[in-house]
């Protein structure tokens, strides 16, 4: 299955960029233990970029509350919060976690610490469109997937 996985992967996109095809994403959590992390602005501003930040991540925790349930994939989103104090409530729904970036520091460096303190040869999916991103996670050994890919898969 890896090699299927690769060989979409390759077909979808060459180097530096991040394939936004939904089935690729659907492989890769199909994938024992896979661990999901979600650029959440970075997904959430591409899908619904009129509406407020606080619209956007209800729309997008509630959209995929049910494909975490279906992939049981462990699923964090994070959250830039780096010209902020304040940390809004939010309720996400089970099996993710949510992070916002500590005062200072912004999400993508989160994420990147994320992937880095995982253990090698644990499939870890980022879903981001942010190209600087998704090489460094690359370089860390994580698959990437645009943020189509996942948008894909919440409108169905």
């Amino acid at each position: 299955m890896e090699a299927e996985i690769a060989a979409a992967r390759d077909e979808v996109a060459g180097p530096g960029v991040s394939p936004s095809r939904p089935a690729l994403l659907e492989g890769y959590l199909a994938m024992p233990k896979a661990r999901l992390l979600i650029d959440g602005y970075n997904v959430s501003k591409e899908a619904w970029p009129e509406s407020s930040l606080e619209a956007q991540r209800v729309r997008l925790l509630a959209g995929i509350s049910t494909l975490v349930a279906r992939t049981g994939a462990e699923t964090t989103v994070v959250f830039d919060a780096a010209a902020s104090a304040h940390r809004p409530l939010v309720n996400p729904p089970r099996g993710v976690k949510v992070l916002f970036s500590p005062e200072g520091v912004i999400a993508d460096d989160v994420i990147r610490d994320l992937v880095g303190a995982e253990p090698e040869g644990r499939m870890v999916v980022v879903v981001t469109s942010d190209q600087e991103v998704v090489r460094d996670v690359r370089r860390l050994g994580a698959r990437t997937v645009g943020a189509g890919a996942l948008l894909g898969l919440l409108r169905h």
